[in-house]
């Protein structure tokens, strides 16, 4: 990967940004998303930032090497305290779990004002960002479920709106755990990866079930348990050719 050829990953990412976007792309690494943008003509101005000395030191190199610091500033700080109101419309936030996105978001939220759309690819986690957006009044506008060396990522882009008007035509909760528009469309990633969970919350429910019993214990059975249910509804006919 380098800032002519991007991952999947973040080539999804990267086509949520709005054209002439002015972006920030925080936790940028080596500034590989916005030098990729600005190369393309597809952002008017950028921001790579990073709280890390050495890679906020490889994004700078990466961005003078490329000539592109007339277009793309390189800020060191800790998520969105490297912009300031109307330095940025779009934000791009990949490759951290979604609790910490939601953290980041919920920090700066002063920022985003004048910030008319998020693109967030969280790790793990996209509960969080989802439960995030809708408390903030933010409307999600498309998902994408993508699988890359083995790894599986969603990719949310959200905008000011309706927070719940993606959630009309789903189950509620199931559509904040698995994404609305992913659970409408049921592709192969997002067949594997909640088989996969599904695994994962029944390993855990045979530990809480052998554990001392306790209120704490029932409570986490419960929970695990209605996750189990849920995307057991959801998988449906689907599991045998996964199983």
């Amino acid at each position: 990967m380098n800032t002519d050829k991007l991952s999947v990953r973040l080539e999804t990412v990267a086509k949520y940004v709005p054209f002439g976007a002015r972006v920030a792309d925080i936790g940028s690494d080596h500034a590989y998303l916005p030098s990729y943008l600005a190369k393309n003509g597809r952002i008017s101005f950028g921001i790579a930032g990073e709280v890390a000395k050495g890679p906020f030191q490889s994004a700078e190199k990466n961005v003078m090497a490329e000539g592109l610091s007339d277009i793309i500033s390189v800020r060191m700080g800790d998520g969105l305290e490297v912009i300031q109101p109307g330095d940025a419309d779009c934000i791009t936030i990949a490759g951290m779990g979604g609790s910490l996105i939601a953290d980041i978001l919920d920090k700066g939220k002063e920022k985003l004002a004048t910030v008319r759309r998020l693109v967030l690819q969280p790790n793990i986690n996209a509960i969080a960002i989802r439960q995030w957006l809708i408390d903030n009044e933010w409307e999600l506008i498309s998902e994408e479920i993508i699988e890359e060396d083995n790894k599986i990522y969603e990719i949310l882009a959200a905008e000011k709106g309706d927070a719940l008007k993606p959630y009309r035509d789903v189950p509620f909760e199931t559509g904040i755990l698995v994404g609305p528009f992913l659970l409408q469309r049921k592709e192969a990633p997002f067949t594997k990866k909640w088989l996969l969970e599904k695994k994962n919350w029944k390993r855990i429910y045979e530990q809480l079930e052998s554990a001392a019993p306790s209120a704490e214990t029932e409570e986490k059975k419960q929970e695990v348990a209605k996750k189990i249910n849920l995307i057991e509804e959801v998988l449906d006919n689907e599991e045998s050719e996964w199983s």
